[in-house]
């Protein structure tokens, strides 16, 4: 964790002297924690009343389950299904930063421009729909560039790296360099991709070594929450696997995270607590 990195979400600097919270909200039947998902407007902003009051700082909003093999959902769904959310909890909150999880540029688009997100969550990193870094440069607000390879419906046959590190560092270097020559100039936000295109071992072995991704001086998210990383390890389905989660957040904030995106944000909370208190009595 680094103080001297920022991010501008809703005209305010955001320098992390401590980790932010990211409240994950899925407006989908087939996410896989079922205790992500909402329909109706009343579920939306229960959980979203929730999550602010157990100390979320920014409301991530998806329309498309990313897990693997996830079913197809069209571009017209997922937009009017995010959409709905933002206007939904617009009327409510005005000032809370909402990022949309999505690698459709259209749907980003509507989403900044006529609901007023404020962060584009992008699990493909550019790569599914080619228009998607044009689109961010011209809107320029935050992006979180994520790492994978393929689709949801192909990724996890793409484990194969010579060295999963260095093929990720190079990944993101040459990703910030495209922005960058488009003419983004707003905030990156960099997400290893945990549980994307990668095996158990792999996901840890990128935990172990994310202070290494702090070479580019930019916030770094960690995504671990109630994944096959930790279901894997402990024989156990997402529902079940809060212990893990938390414990597995406390090692990503251990080694540099600035960011937890999660589906439970008290659990977080309190882990970025200790957390800092822990660092605190080293100095």
């Amino acid at each position: 964790m680094s103080i001297s990195k920022t991010i501008v979400l809703k005209n305010r600097v955001f320098r992390f002297e401590r980790p932010l919270v990211m409240a994950i909200i899925n407006i989908t039947p087939d996410s896989f924690f079922d205790g992500s998902r909402a329909y109706s407007e009343d579920d939306i902003l229960r959980k979203v009343d929730s999550a602010v009051n157990q100390g979320a700082d920014i409301i991530d909003i998806g329309g498309y389950s990313t897990r693997p093999n996830a079913e197809f959902v069209n571009e017209d769904e997922e937009s009017n299904r995010v959409c709905f959310a933002l206007d939904v909890i617009r009327k409510r909150y005005v000032d809370i930063p909402i990022s949309i999880d999505t690698f459709r540029a259209a749907v980003a688009s509507r989403a900044v421009l006529e609901y007023g997100a404020d962060i584009i969550n992008d699990i493909s990193g550019g790569a599914i729909d080619l228009n998607m870094f044009g689109t961010v440069a011209k809107l320029n607000v935050p992006y979180i560039l994520m790492h994978t390879r393929g689709t949801p419906q192909t990724m996890m046959q793409m484990t194969d790296y010579n060295d999963i590190v260095a093929d990720i560092l190079k990944y993101f270097a040459d990703k910030i360099e495209r922005l960058r020559l488009l003419g983004f100039g707003s905030d990156i936000i960099l997400d290893l991709g945990f549980g994307f295109a990668k095996t158990t071992e792999q996901n840890y072995r990128l935990l172990a070594n994310q202070k290494v991704f702090e070479c580019f001086g930019l916030p770094i998210l960690s995504g671990v929450s109630r994944k096959s990383m930790i279901n894997r390890v402990l024989d156990t389905a997402p529902k079940d696997a809060l212990n893990g989660t938390t414990v597995a957040n406390t090692l990503a904030l251990l080694n540099g995270a600035d960011i937890l995106r999660v589906h439970d944000v008290r659990e977080a909370v309190e882990a970025i607590k200790i957390v800092e208190y822990y660092e605190k009595s080293q100095r």
